[in-house]
């Protein structure tokens, strides 16, 4: 009666009960929520280095991970305007100062001088949290997305934090995997549901 197009939820991780009558009533998972306390310095492979993001390469970043993003919602169901909107209030809202932002660090991951992905982490409710992490399709299936997480976690122990979190859509198994290897678990899976 509301003229929605969807039901969204959000079920925390230890309720399980809750996420198995969400799947039972036809609701999907968008996305889950994952942390892990922070311990240990992690060692990054040899000739791996990482520096923060330049002015320059600021914008063309910004510019490839509004459609990236776009693209990841459109494709889980949110319709593109709606997708665009949000990507333009997200970025304004964690980004607005750009490089400038308080509590944010954009980063460039290079192995052995060449440039090979990025890293944005910002400083949230006491813990770190990952926003984006990026390898360049060129040099996937190298180690580096594990590399930029390590740098992540780096990070956030600089900051003297004690946690770190991230959010993987739904599907995106490789990121799931590398997230699952490094100790992350859920702490709350998003679901929706169309209505037709």
């Amino acid at each position: 009666g509301w003229g929605c197009t969807r039901v969204e939820v959000t079920v925390p991780a230890e309720a399980t009960a809750a996420l198995r009558l969400a799947t039972a009533l036809g609701y999907v998972e968008r996305s889950r929520r994952m942390a892990k306390p922070l311990a240990g310095a992690p060692t990054l492979p040899e000739g791996t280095e990482w520096r923060a993001m330049s002015e320059d390469e600021y914008a063309v970043w910004l510019a490839r991970h509004e459609e990236g993003y776009v693209r990841d919602w459109v494709e889980r169901g949110v319709p593109e305007a709606e997708a665009r909107a949000k990507a333009k209030a997200d970025n304004a809202r964690f980004l607005p100062d750009g490089l400038a932002t308080p509590d944010c660090r954009l980063s460039v991951l290079t192995h052995r001088g060449t440039r090979v992905g990025t890293l944005w982490v910002a400083q949230e409710s006491g813990g770190s949290f990952v926003y984006n992490v990026e390898v360049d399709a060129e040099h996937r299936r190298h180690g580096h997305g594990r590399s930029l997480m390590l740098v992540a976690e780096e990070q956030a122990r600089a900051a003297g934090l004690s946690s770190i979190g991230l959010n993987v859509f739904a599907g995106n198994t490789p990121a799931l995997r590398l997230y699952e290897s490094l100790g992350y678990e859920p702490t709350a899976y998003y679901l929706y549901k169309p209505l037709s």
